[in-house]
């Protein structure tokens, strides 16, 4: 175009002095008009762009702006401010452009002739539409008469006499006709234009200025500078992503924290993937409307070129035609320049805005993959650690089984060992996973007093559990009495323990098929009343009255009784005597002479009354009491003078 507006000034140089006589000047304008027409012939109408997409760029333009306010939302760090802030600087220009691009389209669209506008759209009623064809049949009407007054005006410069008034007269009829058809043309284009500009009268169309003003209200940040800013003169929104990164959370230093982190990230990508994503489909749709344009600016520029090209040698005619197609060509340019660049700004603005997205996103995948490896690494220690615990205990569990023999020790050992390993465990985790030691004792302090208060049952019962184990604890095959119930231990759990009752007779002991759970916190209960066996020893004392009549040697009667009782007992001796031995290891206070049978007698009104205490294993009560039965009934029927009126045997409480 330089080419054009140099061959511009070269014809003014040499048209400055134009030629004389009046013949010669009409002859020159009648060229100008012709190479006129020819141009406007030969080079293509310039493109109109619907006011539809028009209106739908700016909703697509607006509607990537407001997209763009999640960047704050995901801006949390320092390295984020910069890019949000370089962001919130280009977004709102690429706004303003678009609607520079649209009014100036409106302004365009309402500068041509009513003829070639679009007087209602598709949609509307079919009274608007016949009034949009009255209004442009009115205007090639008020052209053609234009035409006719400005062709009788010519011909009255050169006509003399009678036929110069003939033609007064007719140009005073053509006046009046076009002075007619104006007033028609004014009132209906002044409806028309009504109908166009009217934006909430219900007539089934709005005029494309109106649209465009309404949807620029929706973004009044965007085309208002100041609004945009705060007292500072920053950008508000980046001033809102600083305070966010200035108020962002230490360092992750634990998997949970990474792992949060790691989600933050991958959510804070996919956004810029969807702000690019938007950013390019923005981008397209702004090249669209341009290609037409471009296609028309490039053949303007080849149409100028062509014309600086042809070689007029020196003809004043020649050169007053290519002047005044080049005027045509420059206006023309002019025009379509004016409607390309705001587009083409826009353009050079998303280039930066992605390419600043783009370095956001390469910012954000570095991070990410940073911290994916500082949880990996601390996964990978996680496991290593969980494994060294585990293998230590497996060493423990090897080393109880080695050097503790006795079962009962063993498997507190092997109890120990579990809860010891999986607290290890527990920990080893929590410090892992935790970002802050501070956090886990806060959070293992709620949890305790919530677990305490809920489980408070369930932890007395643990506790207990560690009672009953102990050395003077129960197990597995003792007989006990418990709240007066009578039975066999037959298993230990952590939080409760089991019983088969058992039923005595005094002699024989049987289960009653009956199986009795007792929570394990009873040791705590001081009604309960828990007995058992001295841990080592099983026996029990029993007792025999025997009632002999009042003649019956006193001295010999106690001595024969308890040698009776002696004899009977010679054959479990060596058992009793096994466990008198537990007693004095067990208990230090306790004497031999304790396990031995004992007689007492008193008198009573029926007669010497003798009662016979011995003791008795366990396992053999029954058949310990026969014995000493048997025993005492054989020395009574040997000896006449012991005459024996009366038994008892009492029933004696299994355990005791």
């Amino acid at each position: 175009m330089r080419s054009i507006f140099l061959l511009t000034g070269n014809f003014h140089r040499k048209v400055s002095k134009p030629p004389e006589g009046g013949a010669v000047i009409v002859a020159a304008l009648a060229i100008i008009l012709a190479g006129f027409s020819a141009l406007s012939q030969n080079s293509p109408p310039p493109p109109r762009i619907a006011s539809g997409e028009i209106i739908g760029f700016l909703t697509k333009t607006i509607d990537w702006y407001h997209q763009t306010a999640a960047e704050q939302q995901i801006a949390n760090e320092p390295a984020d401010v910069t890019f949000v802030d370089e962001d919130q600087r280009v977004a709102p220009q690429v706004v303003q452009q678009a609607f520079d691009f649209a009014r100036q389209q409106a302004q365009s669209a309402n500068k041509e002739p009513k003829s070639t506008q679009t007087a209602a759209p598709a949609n509307a009623p079919s009274q608007y539409q016949s009034l949009a064809q009255a209004a442009g049949q009115a205007d090639q009407q008020v052209q053609q008469a234009q035409n006719n007054l400005d062709e009788l005006k010519a011909k009255l410069e050169t006509s003399m006499g009678r036929r110069r008034s003939d033609l007064e007269s007719q140009i005073a009829a053509a006046q009046s006709d076009l002075g007619l058809l104006q007033a028609r043309r004014d009132t209906l284009n002044s409806m028309l234009d009504f109908i166009n500009g009217a934006s909430a009268g219900g007539l089934g169309a709005t005029g494309l200025r109106a649209q465009i003003e309404e949807l620029a209200r929706s973004v009044p940040a965007a085309l208002n500078e100041s609004g945009s800013k705060n007292a500072s003169g920053q950008p508000a929104a980046a001033e809102t992503a600083k305070a966010q990164a200035a108020a962002q959370k230490p360092e992750p230093g634990g998997l949970w924290g990474l792992g949060e982190d790691l989600f933050s990230l991958s959510r804070k990508k996919h956004t810029l993937q969807q702000e690019i994503a938007a950013t390019s489909a923005l981008q397209q749709s702004s090249a669209k409307l341009r290609a037409p344009m471009v296609a028309a600016l490039k053949s303007l520029i080849q149409a100028g070129n062509n014309l600086t090209n042809q070689s007029k040698n020196g003809d004043p005619k020649a050169l007053a035609q290519q002047k005044q197609q080049l005027d045509a060509l420059t206006a023309e340019f002019k025009q379509l320049s004016a409607a390309l660049l705001p587009l083409g700004k826009q353009n050079v603005l998303l280039d930066l805005y992605k390419r600043n997205l783009a370095n956001w996103e390469d910012a954000v995948k570095s991070e990410f993959s940073t911290e994916l490896r500082a949880l990996l690494t601390r996964a990978g220690g996680l496991a290593i650690l969980i494994l060294i615990v585990i293998g230590l205990g497996e060493l423990w569990r090897k080393a109880i089984y080695k050097y503790v023999q006795d079962g009962r020790r063993r498997y507190q050992f092997l109890l120990l060992r579990s809860i010891a390993l999986w607290i290890a465990i527990a920990i080893v985790v929590a410090l892992t996973f935790a970002t802050q030691l501070s956090s886990v004792v806060t959070f293992a302090g709620l949890l305790t007093a919530g677990i305490a208060v809920a489980l408070q049952n369930v932890i007395v019962s643990i506790v207990g559990y560690f009672f009953l184990i102990g050395k003077f604890g129960i197990r597995v095959g003792d007989r006990v009495q418990i709240s007066g119930v009578n039975g066999e231990v037959v298993d230990v759990g952590l939080v409760r323990m089991h019983l088969m009752e058992l039923s005595s007779d005094g002699i024989d002991v049987q289960p009653t098929g009956r199986v009795v759970a007792f929570s394990n916190a009873i040791v705590f209960q001081p009604t309960a009343g828990l007995f058992k066996q001295i841990p080592g020893t099983s026996f029990l004392w029993h007792e025999i009255t025997l009632t002999f009549s009042l003649d019956t040697d006193y001295h010999k009667l106690k001595q024969e009784v308890l040698e009776a009782v002696e004899r009977a007992l010679a054959e479990y001796h060596e058992g009793i005597e096994r466990q008198r031995r537990q007693l004095e290891m067990s208990l230090s206070s306790v004497s031999a002479a304790e396990l031995k049978p004992r007689v007492r007698l008193h008198f009573t009104a029926s007669g010497i009354e003798v009662l016979v205490r011995f003791p008795v294993v366990l396992q053999k009560a029954g058949e310990i009491t026969d014995a000493v039965m048997k025993e005492l009934l054989a020395t009574v029927e040997h000896d006449p003078k012991l005459k024996l009126v009366g038994t008892d045997v009492p029933k004696v409480p299994v355990g005791t």
